[in-house]
């Protein structure tokens, strides 16, 4: 079960490939600035996971006009999701939860996923600027996509 829209965020610090080498993605970067929408996915270089990264980077702008920043988050190295970007023209920051922690604390890690071993559910959280989760939902299953309208609207009243 994800947790609860009311709790206060997990802090957590990832790795992120970029262009200029690793860089550590957190929680606290937005904190008092901009809310963040968290988008757990299961696994980088997958047809459900592609579509749904390369629709949000398409649709970008929309997230940074609700004051949002938005990070990705899957159980891949960032070497992995880095070469997953560049061949989809991913933009979005992706951040590799490779020790499954963060999965973990958000409570959306799944046991095994086809035999492959634990990786994240297809999960969503708004997080506000002090730090409070404003909408959790964990998808029924790794091929339904979270309710991206809800998020907007969420994201619109938190302005």
């Amino acid at each position: 079960m994800p947790i609860p829209v009311g709790t206060k965020a997990p802090e957590f610090t990832l790795k992120s490939k970029q262009a200029t080498g690793l860089v550590d993605v957190s929680l606290s970067r937005n904190l008092g600035q901009k809310n963040t929408v968290l988008l757990f996915f299961p696994l980088a270089f997958t047809g459900v996971c592609t579509n749904e990264m390369c629709e949000i980077s398409g649709g970008l702008a929309t997230y940074t006009q609700l004051k949002a920043d938005v990070i990705a988050i899957s159980v891949d190295s960032p070497f992995a999701q880095e070469a997953w970007a560049q061949k989809e023209r991913i933009t979005l920051t992706l951040a590799s939860d490779l020790n499954k922690k963060v999965a973990e604390a958000y409570g959306v890690l799944l046991p095994d996923l086809i035999g492959l071993g634990s990786v994240s559910a297809r999960a969503a959280f708004v997080i506000d600027k002090n730090g409070i989760i404003q909408y959790s939902e964990q998808t029924a299953t790794v091929k339904d996509l979270p309710n991206f309208e809800a998020i907007t609207n969420i994201l619109a009243k938190l302005g």
